[in-house]
């Protein structure tokens, strides 16, 4: 069955879903890396990512109103053609098999709290079941649980924020001191603010998987504006209002990078009970980050099989319209991943896990380059109606640049030796490789 995809997402699924894809273990977890190497001062990070995520969003919107039927990789590919697309394409693809694994892991070690004489390994292979089965079911039962799984973590931090607001102004003895009394609001410099920036632009990716909804999202070209603009705002404020909060009412030099820093905080004030809770709320972000994690790696092999640099075999689609055998490739990453991930050394897990970043910002770039040359040389482009982004094309040039600039300093930085000859690597190899592919035009 080859029929197109279905057109099942509504904006109140795809709107929960952009916000739900970017709030994972990044917030959870992640910002106890980011706290412990810039201290407070992080928030500015978070701020200035967020901003610049506001600007590939509505790259993003833009083409996507253009284009309705194209997804990002036929995007890129309709700007550089089919060897920079296959590159992309494939490279992304490459970043989600490696997230997939990290996240199932993580879930089987959640559940491991509560079921401590089951094998994580075991934990994790059920945890990949069930993602696998949400994927499997019609595309709008997708966007139904992605949507639940999004509303638990948004709650969690609204009432994690609400309570930290109310202790931080009752309690006279912290007050807002924290903020400033352990070496400043920028204790660690700009070495530490600069360090920090590839754990902020990890736990930001993902919201860039809306680019590969357009083919299932009804009506895209109008609700994708709309969504977007809103999303990178509540994004930015879900990740910065939570981090003051922990800042304020424990000592950043405290907080450590193991474990999560919002248990720290509850814990710190006395509610036994919390441990159990986050846990549960950790656990709800990684399946949700790994359910969204298939949904991508299917889509890009569905759009890279469209454009002949895959084969055409993942095209066939379910009788309830996705495309399975992509699905089921994927779980076996998930599966098998899982297993790695969980008896490889650590040493080599932590380099795979440090691709994503790069692959991340590698797609940011592609996104931005992709709207400057379709909007400047492409006379289909501009179409009456069609949502446009303001500034152009002063800020999305600027964003190119100052994500180019993000990741030469990523590459290379010392500690990051081994993660960017690896991910140079790769895409030396899959340069390589797109010459044995025939190009498709668009």
């Amino acid at each position: 069955m080859s029929q197109g995809l279905a057109r099942s997402l509504s904006a109140r699924q795809l709107r929960m879903m952009a916000i739900g894809g970017t709030i994972g273990a990044g917030i959870f977890m992640g910002s106890a890396d980011t706290i412990s190497l810039a201290g407070p001062g992080i928030v500015f990070v978070y701020l200035l990512a967020g901003l610049l995520l506001y600007v590939v969003m509505g790259a993003l919107a833009e083409m996507g109103s253009a284009y309705p039927d194209l997804d990002v990789k036929g995007m890129i590919h309709r700007a550089f053609g089919g060897k920079i697309s296959f590159v992309t394409g494939w490279l992304y693809y490459f970043n989600w098999v490696l997230v997939l694994a990290a996240e199932v892991v993580a879930a089987g070690t959640f559940l491991h709290v509560w079921f401590t004489h089951t094998p994580i390994w075991l934990l994790s292979t059920l945890c990949a079941l069930f993602i696998l089965i949400l994927n499997l079911a019609s595309v709008k039962l997708f966007g139904e649980i992605e949507f639940w799984l999004s509303i638990i973590k948004v709650v969690t931090i609204l009432l994690f924020v609400g309570l930290g607001v109310y202790l931080l102004f009752s309690n006279q003895e912290v007050g807002l001191s924290n903020y400033t009394k352990y070496g400043g609001f920028f204790p660690t410099g700009l070495g530490g603010l600069a360090t920090a920036v590839t754990v902020v632009i990890f736990s930001f990716g993902g919201a860039e998987l809306l680019g590969l909804t357009l083919r299932e999202t009804k009506d895209a070209h109008k609700v994708l504006p709309k969504v977007l603009r809103g999303v990178v705002v509540r994004v930015s404020l879900f990740y910065i209002l939570p981090i003051l909060v922990i800042v304020g009412l424990v000592p950043w030099n405290q907080i450590g990078s193991q474990g999560s820093p919002f248990v720290n905080v509850l814990q710190n004030i006395g509610l036994s009970s919390a441990a159990d809770v986050m846990n549960f709320v950790m656990l709800v972000a990684v399946i949700s980050a790994a359910n969204s994690g298939v949904y991508a790696t299917s889509r890009m092999l569905f759009s890279l099989a469209g454009d002949g640099e895959a084969p055409k075999v993942f095209r066939r689609l379910s009788k309830s319209q996705v495309p399975v055998l992509g699905i089921l490739v994927s779980a076996i990453f998930l599966f098998g991943g899982a297993a790695v991930a969980y008896f490889a050394p650590k040493s080599v897990f932590s380099i795979l896990m440090g691709i994503p970043a790069i692959t991340v910002l590698t797609m940011w770039i592609m996104i931005c380059a992709a709207q400057l040359k379709l909007r400047l040389t492409d006379k289909d482009y501009h179409k009456p109606g069609r949502f446009l982004l303001k500034g152009f094309p002063y800020i999305s040039g600027a964003t190119l640049i100052a994500f180019t600039v993000i990741l030469a300093v990523i590459l290379f930085t010392p500690d990051n030796l081994a993660k960017s000859l690896l991910a140079l690597g790769v895409v030396a190899f899959l340069f390589i490789a797109s010459y044995m592919v025939k190009e498709k035009k668009h």
